[in-house]
C-alpha cells in the first residue's frame, strides 16, 4: 500500500492552490519532499525576524507578490518566477508589502527562524 506521501507524487503541485489553503501568514507547509530537501509553500506579509541558518541555504522561489530579503549587506528584491537562495550562515530577514506566496527549498527539519526561536517558529514537517 503506498504512503500518503508516494500518492502525492502521483500528481503535479500547484504552487499557488496549495499557498491559497494556509490560512496563517509565516506559516510554511511541505508540499513534497526529495531526498533530504522539503518544498514548503507559506504566505507571508510585514517583516520576518532576523535569523540564519548556519548548517544549510536556504532558497525562497515567489509565486505571487514581491519578497524582499534583507541582508547585513542590503535588500534583495525578488519577484514572481524568480528565485533567490541565502548562503548557509547569512543573517536574512524576509518581508512583504501586502501580501506574498512563496515556496521555499530548503532540509527537512530546519526551523523557520533558525535558532533564534521565538513566537514566529513554525511546527516542522506540517503538510498540505
Amino acid at each position: 500500500m503506498p504512503t500518503t506521501q508516494q500518492q502525492a507524487s502521483m500528481h503535479a503541485v500547484n504552487l499557488a492552490q496549495k499557498a491559497s489553503l494556509i490560512d496563517q501568514h509565516w506559516s510554511p507547509r511541505v508540499v513534497a519532499e526529495m531526498n533530504d530537501y522539503q518544498f514548503k509553500v507559506v504566505r507571508i506579509e510585514g517583516e520576518f525576524i532576523w535569523h540564519s541558518h548556519p548548517e544549510t541555504d536556504e532558497a525562497f522561489f515567489v509565486i505571487e507578490g514581491k519578497l524582499r530579503i534583507d541582508l547585513p549587506q542590503g535588500s534583495i528584491y525578488v519577484a514572481p518566477g524568480e528565485l533567490y537562495v541565502v548562503p548557509r550562515g547569512v543573517a536574512h530577514r524576509t518581508a512583504a508589502e501586502g501580501e506574498a506566496k512563496l515556496m521555499i527549498i530548503e532540509p527537512g527539519g530546519i526551523l523557520n527562524t533558525g535558532h533564534e526561536g521565538g513566537e514566529r517558529t513554525a511546527d516542522n514537517d506540517v503538510w498540505i
